[in-house]
């Protein structure tokens, strides 16, 4: 059989050391132990070239220099760490090609939001009732299991029916992975009957809720590629027996989050989350005149815990003073 050794590369040029370098370390290893100008002379070749591969070598790590004299180091152990050194480039360079083909799918949508807006074709698919709406997200969440779901609720007709009807085959859907529910609702809904424990057992499986004094208009994000709209948007879906449009644009979709991005970021946690049960504990207490030291001492608590609860309500509510905090709660219904 032919020999094709020609046309191979030297293995040990995958690890740095090209033919010049991989003969001047076999020379070194007879050598054990030699100086610059006995390897030069060995190599037949300039020492001041020799003296830079001989620096190249030192750089890889298969060669030491001691007082002078180079020394070869054990080849199990000298290749063994270039070896090392380059599966760890090769695994970085494998961890940095992951990352590039999880970032197609996002070229991949920014790609169809753009030619849907220069097309100007938008998938819209009227649907009609509540039943569909409802029906229609635990749909799109057996599909894609794990999606996120967003909604803004603007009215009080609409937050009832939920509550009533339609909660608890959301908390279900939570409770088997199969969406998380995040939705801003009017503050005004919270006073609804059976609303705090439909809204306690949504967010302890996993959803969140945030209040607004107002929510502009209903509207929807099922993933990243289904969107709700209303018919009228600012109107309220019971007004309009629950007709809505489904839209599968990536452009609408993106918009719609992005606007709900900005509502969470305006909207108060419940008074009665996790988070928010110490604030308003601290502040039932002060509406009650009392001062840090007698709150920490009745709830348990240090005085820098008090203050800091303090602090967090003002920063949840958007209020410069203890009075304006006390004040803003109450009209949120925290302290009722």
């Amino acid at each position: 059989m032919r020999n094709d050794s020609r046309t191979r590369s030297d293995p040990l040029e995958t690890l740095g050391l090209d033919p010049a370098q991989r003969a001047l370390y076999t020379a070194i290893l007879r050598l054990h132990r030699a100086t610059r100008t006995d390897i030069a002379q060995v190599m037949d070749g300039p020492e001041e070239k020799i003296g830079r591969q001989l620096d190249d070598l030192v750089k890889l790590g298969v060669v030491d220099e001691r007082s002078g004299e180079y020394l070869a180091r054990h080849p199990a152990a000298a290749l063994g760490r270039v070896i090392a050194q380059r599966l760890d480039r090769l695994a970085e360079e494998s961890r940095m090609i992951d990352s590039a083909f999880g970032s197609i799918r996002t070229f991949i949508r920014d790609y169809d939001a753009g030619r849907d807006y220069r097309s100007g074709s938008f998938t819209m698919e009227p649907a009609n009732g509540a039943d569909a709406l409802y029906e229609s997200v635990l749909g799109i969440a057996v599909q894609s299991p794990g999606m996120e779901f967003v909604t803004a609720i603007p009215d009080e007709r609409t937050m009832a029916d939920f509550v009533r009807k339609f909660a608890d085959p959301w908390i279900d859907a939570q409770k088997r992975k199969l969406l998380t529910v995040r939705a801003v609702i009017p503050v005004a809904t919270l006073a609804l009957p059976g609303a705090r424990a439909q809204l306690t057992e949504l967010t302890g499986t996993g959803g969140s809720v945030r209040t607004l004094d107002r929510v502009p208009s209903w509207f929807m994000t099922a993933g990243a590629e289904v969107a709700g709209l209303p018919p009228f948007w600012g109107g309220n879906l019971p007004d309009h027996a629950y007709n809505f449009y489904l839209v599968r644009t990536p452009i609408v979709v993106g918009v719609l989050r992005a606007l709900f991005d900005e509502l969470w970021a305006r909207a108060v946690p419940l008074p009665w989350s996790r988070k928010g049960e110490g604030m308003v504990q601290v502040l039932r207490l002060a509406a009650q005149g009392m001062c840090d030291e007698s709150i920490a001492r009745q709830l348990g608590i240090s005085v820098r815990t008090v203050r800091s609860r303090f602090a967090g309500a003002m920063a949840e509510l958007g209020t410069q003073s203890r009075f304006h905090t006390g004040v803003e709660a109450a009209r949120r219904g925290w302290l009722g």
